[in-house]
């Protein structure tokens, strides 16, 4: 049986468990918007001069609904059996306090969250520059690489490494 004085913890770590679910996938390299398919394109090749680990802001909006969802449902289940162990005939009134209550630490859960990615240094003819990516530092090495202007301002350094990154 679990006892009431731990449900607020364990309503706060299953809803910190289910936030931070962005991938940042729809920022990688390789992953085009509907508009940009079938579409030309700027191409080049540049040498990568440095590859570095970073971290990517990301949009969590879909995580925090889920967080909220999750939280309600998780806040019912258990204001239900803590209504019901208490007083039988306050199931309900359990449940409803606690979807609320779930929902909005739910809501806690933040707008953007942090990805893993990757910090690239290049030659382009003449200049050095440096463009970061949602990726990982293994899917990378120095030398030749296709960048691919998508937009102005936006580059997307495509992977060049032909050997696969071990699974995490």
């Amino acid at each position: 049986m679990i006892q009431t004085k731990l449900l607020p913890t364990l309503l706060a770590c299953s809803i910190l468990t289910l936030t931070g679910c962005a991938t940042g996938d729809q920022y990688r390299p390789n992953t085009y918007r509907a508009g940009q398919v079938n579409k030309q394109q700027t191409a080049k090749t540049v040498q990568i001069l440095a590859i570095m680990p970073a971290k990517v802001e990301v949009d969590n909006s879909d995580g925090k609904k889920a967080a909220q969802v999750g939280g309600a449902i998780l806040g019912a289940l258990v204001g239900a059996f803590v209504g019901n162990k208490i007083n039988g005939t306050q199931t309900v009134t359990g449940a409803a306090v606690g979807g609320v209550t779930g929902a909005a630490a739910g809501s806690l859960a933040s707008n953007t969250t942090l990805v893993d990615g990757v910090s690239l240094t290049y030659q382009d003819e003449y200049k050095t520059l440096n463009s970061a990516q949602v990726g990982r530092t293994c899917e990378y090495k120095l030398g030749l690489a296709v960048v691919i202007g998508t937009g102005p301002y936006e580059t997307r350094i495509q992977p060049n490494n032909e050997i696969p990154c071990p699974k995490e």
